[in-house]
């Protein structure tokens, strides 16, 4: 009787120890909407979401023009819409988003508009939504698309129950 009860305990001890545990840092004296490092432990689940570009927005222009997708805010929106659908249809949200590489088309004619990148991301993260992924921001010379300035990726992670 006492062993199967030391072994219910140890089950259900171990059970507990086994939940996801995400811990966000944040960036030490700073308001800027990003952590500094993300932990996670335990049993959770994490999504890779591949590269999303902008949706065409429209059609009347040619599909190879930034015309047809917006300027760097909006394409940023456009983008992490995109991502929520993704992590939704796999039963993640954005709350769940830990890591973020994001693409800005930057060359002499026309550099990065972190500015107007960084509008569109904060109507996503660190204001209603509080989790903040660790994230870097990439300027690079083109996209797949000459139309595209804005492409991003994702991890999310949540506990596994």
């Amino acid at each position: 009787m006492k062993k199967g009860m030391l072994t219910l305990a140890a089950l259900l001890l171990g059970a507990n120890a086994a939940h996801a545990e995400v811990v966000r840092y944040p960036i030490p004296n700073s308001t800027f909407p990003i952590a500094q490092a993300v932990k996670v432990s335990g049993d959770a689940v994490t999504l890779y979401v591949s590269g999303q570009v902008p949706p065409v927005l429209n059609k009347d222009v040619e599909a190879n023009t930034p015309q047809a997708y917006g300027d760097t805010k909006t394409q940023t929106v456009g983008v992490l819409n995109r991502i929520k659908q993704i992590l939704e249809g796999q039963g993640f949200g954005m709350a769940d988003v830990i890591k973020m590489q994001v693409f800005l088309v930057h060359d002499a004619r026309a550099p990065m508009d972190f500015k107007a990148f960084m509008e569109g991301y904060t109507q996503f993260f660190g204001g209603a939504q509080p989790n903040l992924p660790v994230r870097s921001v990439i300027g690079v010379a083109a996209l797949a698309n000459p139309g595209f300035l804005v492409e991003i990726e994702v991890t999310a992670a949540k506990d596994s129950k």
